[in-house]
């Protein structure tokens, strides 16, 4: 039995070892920290709480010869770096408020560049070695618009929630999604039109080495996007070149499981449509890289991901063969989920068509999806536009029960923004709350709304921590159950609540199968 003077010696030195390693660990600075390519500076928030890092370069600049290439390493640089503005968004059509969206869902209108692979960060990290979790954001956009600066995805409040917040830029449009035989021929894969995504996955491998140095946890990384940022996160899902570089998955309405989405092509079709375009140019390839990039803007044309099956396989496929990446999932959407109003038609178009789309079936579609009068219509029309969503959503968290071993979790938005203009529980209202932005839109918000904020904020966060968005004082949000399939409305109350339209979504399930 050891006695007690050596017990005091030991417990003595044990005590010095501790704070001498206490001294000795490093503190997070903002002037300095090092990062693939150099040294970078960055500031803090008003409450000195939250380091902020912006414009911090993951590749090297996408341009001249690097135009329509995958990624390619950082430039080194010499001395400390100053990341405390905002960098460039991706090259594209200045920003117009249009719709629902107001200037707070839109980048500034400057600076826009070519030049624009860069990444923001927040952290209220006082350490390097405190591991905690990483949410890496994916904007929206329609793959032709967007980036890391929209005022709407301001990290700051996350980040004294206890994770590490970063949002990454990626090419948008043409030049982030042009296919052509050419390009195609020039790449290692034999593939070409993906380049947005392949920033998406330099971005996340550039936190796997990088992201320690800000006290976040490469270990524990959360991909979270909305609309085109949730078609990315479902990409990367699938994509065997992100495999190991995140660890949970958060999709706010959008997904690539079925089939004819307007935002997802094959590659023949697109190598197709690449090469009519320089033929109507009458240019080369070679030609078309020497184009200034806001020339290229007035060149007209529709450009998304591709479905390569190297980049980026069938998504559907990926599941149902157990190749895609399995980790938890938090998905969901809005009561108002539509990009526009509805095509002009009448109840008897309406029904011909049906007749025309679904033959025998079309008695079933016409039940689910009535159009006897204009009024009718009009509110099957806006189920329709709704579902071009849910049904993305609502298959990912179901395939991912079913094929996979990590729980889903979903959600259905339903709170009306208060205010001007006002079109419902619309496309991109949710994530302002998840991301605890409210003080960044102009909008006459009430406490609802603030509380709202709080509990769906906590959700989002408790989810990126553990893969569980349940925790102390929230409502009790059940694991997706395709037998009994229970979601969480997150609205004026939060309620749990059967499935919406489950017998339109089980009618369009079977017709994806």
């Amino acid at each position: 039995m050891l006695n007690r003077p050596f017990l005091l010696i030991a417990m003595m030195g044990y005590l010095l070892f501790s704070c001498e390693k206490s001294e000795n660990t490093p503190i997070l600075s903002v002037d300095s920290v090092p990062v693939e390519g150099g040294q970078i500076s960055g500031k803090t928030d008003s409450s000195g709480l939250v380091k902020i890092f912006k414009g911090i370069p993951f590749a090297a600049p996408p341009v001249g010869e690097l135009r329509w290439k995958a990624p390619q390493p950082v430039q080194p640089w010499e001395g400390i770096k100053a990341c405390t503005e905002n960098p460039p968004a991706p090259m594209q059509n200045p920003p117009v408020p249009f719709f629902a969206w107001s200037e707070e869902f839109l980048i500034p209108k400057e600076p826009i560049s070519e030049d624009c692979l860069y990444l923001n960060i927040w952290t209220a990290a006082e350490k390097p070695d405190e591991k905690r979790p990483v949410m890496v954001w994916i904007y929206g956009g329609g793959f032709s618009s967007g980036g890391n600066t929209v005022p709407l995805y301001d990290g700051e409040e996350l980040a004294k929630k206890g994770i590490v917040v970063v949002a990454l830029n990626y090419r948008v449009g043409m030049l982030g999604f042009l296919a052509h035989p050419e390009l195609s021929a020039e790449n290692t894969d034999q593939t070409s039109g993906n380049y947005g995504i392949l920033d998406q996955i330099a971005g996340l491998e550039w936190v796997k080495k990088n992201i320690a140095a800000f006290g976040g946890d490469p270990d524990n990384v959360t991909i979270a996007g909305q609309s085109a940022g949730a078609f990315s996160v479902n990409a990367l899902v699938v994509s065997p070149k992100a495999k190991g570089l995140f660890h949970k998955a958060i999709a706010q309405s959008g997904g690539m499981f079925n089939r004819g989405s307007g935002l997802v092509s094959g590659l023949e079709g697109a190598e197709e449509r690449g090469k009519q375009l320089t033929d109507t140019l009458g240019i080369s390839l070679a030609d078309l890289r020497k184009i200034p990039a806001d020339s290229l803007l007035k060149i007209p044309g529709r450009f998304g991901p591709v479905v390569d099956g190297k980049v980026l396989p069938s998504v559907r496929q990926a599941f149902e063969d157990g190749t895609f990446s399995d980790v938890p999932l938090l998905t969901g959407w809005n009561a108002d989920d539509r990009v526009s109003g509805n095509p002009p038609t009448t109840p008897a178009e309406f029904k011909a068509n049906a007749k025309k789309q679904y033959g025998g079936r079309a008695g079933e579609y016409l039940q689910l999806f009535p159009a006897g009068n204009e009024v009718e219509l009009e509110e099957t029309l806006k189920t329709i536009g709704v579902l071009g969503f849910g049904f993305q959503n609502y298959t990912w968290a179901k395939m991912q029960t079913e094929k996979g071993q990590n729980d889903a979790y979903v959600y259905y938005f339903t709170r009306i923004p208060p205010g001007e203009p006002n079109f419902g529980a619309f496309h991109s209202a949710e994530f302002s709350y998840a991301l605890h932005t409210l003080r960044n839109w102009n909008r006459p918000f009430e406490q609802v709304d603030y509380d709202l904020e709080k509990n769906m904020s906590d959700y989002w966060v408790n989810f990126v921590k553990n893969g569980n968005p349940n925790g102390p004082g929230l409502h009790e949000w059940p694991v997706f159950d395709p037998e009994n399939p229970l979601v969480i409305e997150l609205g004026t109350n939060i309620n749990t609540r059967a499935m919406p339209n489950w017998e339109q979504m089980k009618f369009m399930e079977s017709l994806n199968r």
